[in-house]
């Protein structure tokens, strides 16, 4: 379908683990109105986590319908409608395309076990090289598995497994597919951008690809919008619907990641750490000892995403604060994280840097990038008496540049030029540390709604406002980067020269984490 004149306007969903929104922008990109609502989910048991379907499309019909509400004549603007959401996780439905049981989110880890027993042995590296992506428990794979082990019944009823955004495709125009970035790390092979029967037989679930749906490249397909979805979110039948690439894929997309500069790199700095780099060919792959990090397809003909994710970003500053919003509690003064953030740059900057070191893996979960070590925890060294809290704060913005290093290493050589998003992109200081960390140029992304606007970018190309996603990106993107910020060439050399004892002491600190994991859990010393 090619645009019209009076059809201006692409509704992006970003079903979120946290908010599910819907947002409505120009043919040019321009953020028009969003409307978020809070999203929900429950732990039934330890490592179950789990998410109602049906309140999901709920949720999502809402959002849409109030959107509706905030741009004048939205009926008959709508151009397309694009979708993207949380990844991993399995939402089962039957053949009538009824749930058969809640979904299993990404943060569920009752597949924990045998992703652990996978991991220690053989069919570990094979996997690997088929997937591209380090097995994990937040996956489909090892989720059906583990259902297929402990919840037969259930696996009996399904007929089709989606992910989350693929739940909201179905309710939307009726497809059952799903798209080549999430096939290829739930189990597939990212050569072919498919499902992968040899990938299902080394997990354990070959009796199970039956439950695989379609692929579908939203990029250069598009469904027409049911009539019956029509009625519920209050918009015109046959309306395209464009299945978008995973929510982390969309994030980088509409971040600037996509960029015809080479070597450009994209953090997003979240309470996770994510980082990406764009390749142009499976060729181009670099694939990593410890079997590490994500490989996905991007919505660009042969290229492709490397990802790899450290599990605490912001977690580590909002711990520090906490500890200072504690301490002026007790002497009967009350701070929030919100009021003491705004002088945190100039007393960061004002700190020596290098003067301590610090792993920023202050997750309860451990780390999983570049490496995986469910034990790993969080550590100072070079303490001493001189030290202020100043010093310390410094010390955990280095700590998660390292991090950053240290996962931008594992995908090849440095970026030369890294945009950031998320929610501490606003520091000055992190931002200036991390430029200095990586010896690379830093753009900041100003865009509030990035993972919906790169699903809308996405409908965009399918719908053919744009010839490609090159001249897309040049519309939605290039006007919300700021000017490169170069490094600092002194801190670029002396953090070049603190990075070896950040990543000798990772190394040396393992059996250390295991020995305390062991003592806090009653067992012995070990």
């Amino acid at each position: 379908m090619t645009a019209s004149a009076s059809r201006d306007v692409i509704i992006g969903i970003d079903a979120g683990t946290s908010l599910i929104k819907a947002v409505a922008f120009t043919l040019t990109g321009e953020q028009l109105a969003d409307v978020s609502r809070p999203n929900a989910y429950v732990s039934p048991a330890s490592g179950h986590v789990e998410q109602d379907m049906a309140q999901t499309w709920s949720d999502t019909v809402a959002v849409i319908r109030a959107l509706a509400k905030s741009v004048p004549d939205l009926s008959a603007r709508i151009a397309a409608v694009a979708v993207t959401g949380q990844g991993d996780g399995t939402w089962l439905i039957d053949d009538d395309g009824r749930p058969v049981a809640p979904a299993l989110l990404w943060l569920d880890s009752r597949a924990g076990r045998l992703v652990e027993e996978i991991r220690g042995g053989e069919r570990n590296a094979a996997l690997y090289r088929r997937t591209g992506s380090g097995l994990n428990a937040c996956q489909q794979g090892p989720q059906l598995a583990w259902l297929q082990a402990h919840m037969p019944d259930t696996i009996a009823r399904a007929t089709t497994a989606f992910h989350c955004k693929d739940w909201l495709y179905f309710q939307l125009t009726g497809e059952r597919a799903t798209d080549p970035s999430e096939a290829t790390f739930s189990c597939g092979d990212f050569r072919k951008r498919a499902f992968d029967a040899e990938t299902a037989r080394l997990i354990g679930i070959a009796d199970l690809t039956r439950l695989f749906p379609p692929v579908v490249d939203g990029a250069v397909m598009t469904h027409p919008l049911t009539a019956a979805a029509a009625i519920e979110i209050g918009l015109p039948e046959g309306v395209p619907v464009c299945l978008g690439y995973v929510d982390v894929i969309c994030n980088a997309l509409g971040a600037g990641l996509y960029d015809p500069s080479p070597d450009v790199g994209c953090t997003i700095i979240g309470s996770t750490g994510m980082h990406m780099r764009l390749v142009p060919s499976a060729d181009a792959m670099t694939l990593n000892r410890e079997a590490t990090g994500y490989t996905m397809p991007f919505p660009v003909p042969g290229h492709y995403a490397q990802m790899q994710s450290n599990m605490a970003a912001t977690l580590n500053i909002d711990w520090m604060l906490d500890l200072a919003c504690d301490m002026l509690a007790a002497e009967g003064v009350t701070r929030t994280r919100a009021e003491l953030i705004r002088r945190l740059d100039d007393q960061v900057l004002r700190a020596r840097p290098g003067e301590v070191l610090f792993h920023p893996f202050i997750s309860d979960a451990g780390e999983r990038g570049p490496f995986v070590a469910h034990e790993a925890s969080a550590q100072f060294f070079g303490l001493r008496s001189r030290h202020r809290y100043g010093d310390l704060m410094r010390g955990v913005m280095e700590g998660l540049a390292f991090a950053a290093r240290d996962c931008y290493a594992a995908m090849g050589s440095l970026p030369r030029d890294v945009r950031i998003t998320g929610g501490a992109a606003k520091s000055r200081a992190l931002g200036a540390i991390l430029g200095a960390a990586l010896d690379c140029d830093v753009r900041i992304c100003s865009r509030a709604e990035a993972g919906a606007a790169g699903a809308a970018m996405i409908a965009a190309v399918a719908i053919d406002a744009y010839p490609d996603m090159r001249a897309c990106a040049g519309q939605w993107v290039a006007p919300h980067l700021s000017s490169p910020q170069s490094p600092d060439a002194a801190l670029a050399k002396r953090y070049a020269s603190i990075f070896p004892t950040y990543l000798e002491a990772r190394l040396a600190s393992r059996p250390v984490w295991k020995q305390l994991a062991a003592l806090r859990a009653g067992g012995d010393h070990v």
